[in-house]
């Protein structure tokens, strides 16, 4: 009797997730098999629920009838006080209702799948998401701030800063496809202060997304430089308090799967043991550990891969504020010793190429053309800030400019740009001249940077130790990142710095990086 009910119990949870992912066929075979072990145990109320389960699949084509086994359903749920048969039936009447174009129904299933998943903050997250995007796609603007503001007053919103956050960020969203931007931005502001006080990286960096949009579409380019400052100068703090860094999705993903296969295990021996068949047994059990160790793994392999991204993701975020602090530096300088309206202009360019920069070091890989778009914004500032210490131009071969689809690493290219114009260019006595060329080799493609400023050597010569060790960390990033590229993507690409033959006569850089096209990001 045991067995037959572990049987039943796991062939509904199998059915409920196959359902789940529209394999209604194999749904009606567990619901099914949990039906006739049912009926083993006595069971009265989970044999009804199972054929109510496998009449309603079939009958797909039927509304109506769909309906009212859902309803008979969470009656029995109701008579039984189980809430996830409740919340479950609730939820599916929900989806029926939206497919059928009509909301007012869905409204009402959904609110009472929300009432009953109280205890589960996720799903109560979820309908109650649901309801909100049903009234703002209604253009009820009003019941859907009333619905979020319901949520965020829940008790378990309140003891998590986290959560919060997030909420008042899609309350502000509301408020922005209502057109009243004042709100939003007062929204998000204390979204964003919430997430700098308690640590949560991910929802201070959407807020500032979100405030840095609405400046830029009301012309107020002005108020993003101080934005965007101020969450750079917060930023080691704010990592340092987020516990989110650890990768808890993948630590959840593995003890599902585990979860998983000893439910698997489980349901095999139980049904090896009625056959009583020693032969089929053994062979059960070695499929059962083949797959396990199979799976074991793959995880593992999902987590060497999944540890170098994160590497990767700690390398860029390094290289955003090495970046914008240096070119920081380059704007007060520059305010100090020319006019207001020029120090504006090249404030509005910066806040351009920040948002550019910002864009390009969120993936691995960028589109060949928007990181010489980068280059070209990059190289206007400096030239703009020096102007009587060096020229530029960027040669293309036409055959990488014709082709759309051609991706490389982010910020590959403008640590060693910076460098040339920081450390060799602007410390000639004339004017210098640096060339950007790149040039289609067949598979790959060269990209050179050259100068002729002080060189490597004479730049070394010139500076402190630890002026040393600050003005190479840009260039060791980059070479930390080629190298987890390669391991990572099974590329090639490869890096030399030199000082040309002709002593202080300048530096030369050349990357190698195969052509890489239709380049997909993945999670």
């Amino acid at each position: 009797m045991g067995d037959a009910d572990g049987i039943a119990k796991s062939s509904r949870a199998l059915a409920k997730v196959q359902e789940d992912l529209n394999k209604p066929s194999q749904a009606i075979d567990n619901y099914n098999t949990a039906r006739e072990n049912s009926l083993i145990t006595q069971d009265v109320t989970a044999n009804s629920l199972n054929t109510n389960d496998i009449s309603r699949l079939s009958k797909s084509a039927f509304v109506d009838s769909q309906k009212g086994y859902l309803l008979t359903n969470i009656k029995l749920g109701m008579i039984n006080r189980d809430t996830g048969e409740i919340v479950s039936g609730y939820s599916k009447l929900g989806f029926i209702d939206l497919n059928n174009k009509n909301p007012h129904g869905a409204l009402d299933a959904f609110g009472n799948a929300y009432n009953f998943s109280r205890g589960n903050v996720n799903l109560a997250q979820q309908y109650n998401q649901k309801i909100t995007d049903i009234y703002v796609g209604q253009k009820n603007f009003s019941k859907a701030i009333e619905t979020k503001n319901v949520f965020l007053g829940e008790g378990f919103v309140q003891n998590s800063t986290e959560l919060k956050a997030k909420e008042i960020t899609s309350l502000a969203d509301i408020y922005i496809q209502k057109k009243e931007d004042s709100t939003a931005i007062r929204l998000l502001k204390e979204s964003y202060a919430l997430s700098i006080a308690n640590g949560h990286t991910l929802e201070a960096r959407i807020s500032v997304e979100k405030l840095d949009s609405i400046y830029q579409s009301h012309g107020k380019n002005s108020l993003s430089l101080p934005l965007y400052k101020d969450f750079l100068t917060r930023l080691p703090g704010i990592i340092a308090k987020d516990s989110s860094l650890v990768d808890e999705r993948i630590i959840s993903q593995t003890e599902t799967k585990i979860r998983e296969l000893e439910n698997e295990k489980a349901l095999k021996d139980d049904l090896i043991r009625r056959k009583n068949i020693f032969n089929y047994w053994l062979l059960g059990s070695m499929i059962v550990l083949v797959l396990f160790t199979g799976l074991v793994l793959f995880m593992l392999k999902k987590l060497r891969i999944k540890n170098k991204k994160i590497a990767l993701q700690s390398l860029r975020r390094e290289m955003n504020p090495h970046f914008i602090f240096n070119s920081l530096n380059s704007i007060n300088q520059f305010i100090a010793s020319n006019n207001e309206l020029e120090a504006n202009q090249y404030l509005a360019k910066f806040s351009t190429l920040m948002r550019r920069v910002m864009e390009n070091s969120k993936e691995d890989f960028v589109l060949f053309s928007k990181e010489i778009e980068l280059l070209q914004n990059y190289l206007e500032l400096e030239k703009s800030r020096f102007p009587d210490k060096f020229d530029y131009h960027i040669a293309i071969d036409e055959g990488l400019l014709a082709d759309e689809n051609i991706y490389l690493p982010g910020m590959l290219v403008q640590p060693h740009v910076e460098n040339a114009v920081w450390h060799g260019l602007r410390y000639l006595d004339e004017k210098g001249f640096l060339q950007l060329s790149f040039t289609n080799t067949g598979n790959e493609f060269e990209i050179v940077i050259e100068d002729n400023g002080i060189g490597i050597g004479a730049s070394k010569a010139g500076k402190s130790e630890n002026q040393k060790k600050r003005s190479g960390r840009g260039i060791s990033n980059t070479m930390e990142r080629i190298k987890i590229l390669n391991e990572l993507y099974a590329q090639r690409i490869r890096c030399t710095v030199e000082d040309k033959e002709a002593p202080g006569r300048g530096t030369k850089v050349t990357i190698l990086v195969p052509r890489i096209k239709n380049f997909k990001h993945e999670d």
